[in-house]
């Protein structure tokens, strides 16, 4: 019998019924934030190397994170999906690979591909199931992929990473690049990131005088335009030189790397937002869905 991953955050992030989960899905792409229509799977020529998706709670970024799933969708859904996430919780290795198994969420299981999982385990790249154990920010992706397929199949590789900086990142996506390369199969990328986390329950409060959604909002936009120019170490430089508080720059600078090799030329932007906008209030957290080909 194969190795299954429980859900670790079904019931908080989102709904552990599978109904109540479907339609919550179904209300991001309705949402006045969201893009507006259910997509369905296309065939196309447009080859989508990257996708950058939130993972807060699907009430707060569920709508961006439809703009993503809405591309990829229409754009050119993979048969596998290599996802990659920060590690908030601090267990496990620095950057860490899931190899075997499956993933449970209630749509069912998917399945890890073990061939490129043990592919991507090499070098800075651990083996480590602790770090996935209990994190959400690799797990909450796959409801909005299984929502999309149905009864088709797809598979994914999970990798953590709690070691963030350029050097470790740039070596993530140059062994990312490689194994696709070498892969007979249609891969995709995905980073898993939340943006700036601002205001009284982040301990980052604003300057006095500026709204915290309106400060989060002039944050991200630095983060988002090294982004939209690929730039990887650009992105990092200004992560660290103006104290944004992005979770996930490492997971996004790695998918630059990495699509970058295997040919991608353009970041767009396809949506941005914030959790003020669904829960006013003294703090607030960034959101973007951005694809990259």
């Amino acid at each position: 019998m194969d190795k299954i991953r429980h859900s670790a955050v079904a019931g908080q992030f989102y709904d552990a019924n599978e109904t109540d989960l479907r339609q919550t899905i179904e209300k991001c792409y309705t949402d006045f934030r969201g893009p507006g229509n259910i997509p369905k799977v296309k065939s196309t020529n447009k080859k989508i190397k990257g996708i950058i998706v939130p993972h807060a709670g699907f009430v707060f970024s569920g709508a961006i994170a439809a703009h993503s799933y809405k591309f990829l969708a229409e754009h050119g859904f993979a048969d596998t999906f290599i996802i990659l996430g920060p590690n908030h919780t601090g267990m496990g290795s620095g950057v860490s690979v899931m190899t075997e198994g499956e993933w449970m969420t209630p749509f069912g299981t998917t399945q890890i591909n073990e061939t490129i999982a043990k592919q991507l385990r090499r070098d800075i790249i651990d083996m480590d199931e602790n770090a996935h154990k209990y994190e959400h920010s690799i797990e909450v992706q796959l409801p909005f992929l299984q929502f999309l397929v149905g009864n088709k199949n797809f598979d994914f590789v999970p990798v953590c990473m709690g070691m963030q900086d350029i050097k470790t990142s740039q070596e993530i996506g140059t062994i990312i690049a490689n194994v696709i390369k070498d892969s007979d199969e249609n891969v995709v990328v995905i980073a898993s990131t939340d943006f700036t986390h601002a205001g009284f329950n982040y301990n980052s409060m604003p300057p006095v005088g500026i709204r915290v959604d309106k400060y989060a909002e002039k944050q991200d936009k630095l983060a988002i335009e090294k982004i939209l120019k690929l730039d990887s170490k650009g992105l990092i430089n200004t992560v660290e030189k103006n104290n944004i508080t992005m979770c996930g720059y490492g997971p996004v600078a790695a998918l630059i790397t990495a699509t970058k090799k295997l040919g991608a030329k353009k970041a767009e932007l396809l949506k941005y937002g914030t959790s003020y906008e669904v829960q006013p209030g003294s703090s607030c957290v960034g959101y973007a869905a951005i694809a990259i080909y």
